[in-house]
């Protein structure tokens, strides 16, 4: 077993510990950190296929974005263990029969792609970051932009609703 194989089955065993603590954690916070460890070492699997630009895009978009909209989102719900409503044990039978036969589905489909591990190294410019640059700002330079002008409405656009209104509170 070489070292990559260690690295990838590592990184893979944390994802799959920390997704499961992620659905099952009682606390939310802890479930919120449980993700975002999730997501790095999902992460780690991209530096490991040679592709540098979606580890990065990764770890910014999702352990960074998406995290910071999940915890606003908790925060904003105010859970505790006090309000928050139980399951019935039908719903948790349910979920773990459904989580486990998820998991033999997965393990089937990586047993079948077996062939990805013994793949040697990725030659030639995928994942290549000035390659993906070029293809970027030259094709699809229109779509870009407006990418970024919709985001950046979006980002208005919620902080014009998280904003209080001053006018309530003065009365």
């Amino acid at each position: 077993m070489d070292i990559k194989e260690i690295i990838f089955w590592s990184l893979s065993t944390i994802a799959f510990i920390t997704a499961i603590y992620t659905v099952i954690a009682k606390n939310p916070i802890f479930s919120a950190i449980s993700l975002l460890v999730c997501f790095a070492s999902i992460a780690g699997h991209y530096l490991l296929l040679n592709a540098q630009f979606l580890f990065i895009v990764h770890i910014i978009v999702y352990a960074g974005a998406i995290m910071v909209l999940f915890l606003t989102t908790l925060m904003l719900m105010n859970l505790n263990e006090e309000t928050e409503k139980h399951k019935p044990a039908i719903a948790q039978i349910a979920a773990l029969v459904i989580a486990v036969a998820l998991g033999i589905v997965l393990m089937l489909a990586v047993r079948k792609a077996n062939v990805i591990l013994t793949m040697g190294p990725i030659t030639g410019s995928i994942g290549d970051v000035k390659s993906l640059g070029t293809v970027l700002l030259s094709e699809y330079f229109y779509p870009f932009e407006f990418i970024s002008v919709l985001l950046l409405s979006a980002m208005v656009g919620v902080v014009l609703l998280m904003k209080k209104d001053k006018t309530a509170a003065l009365k």
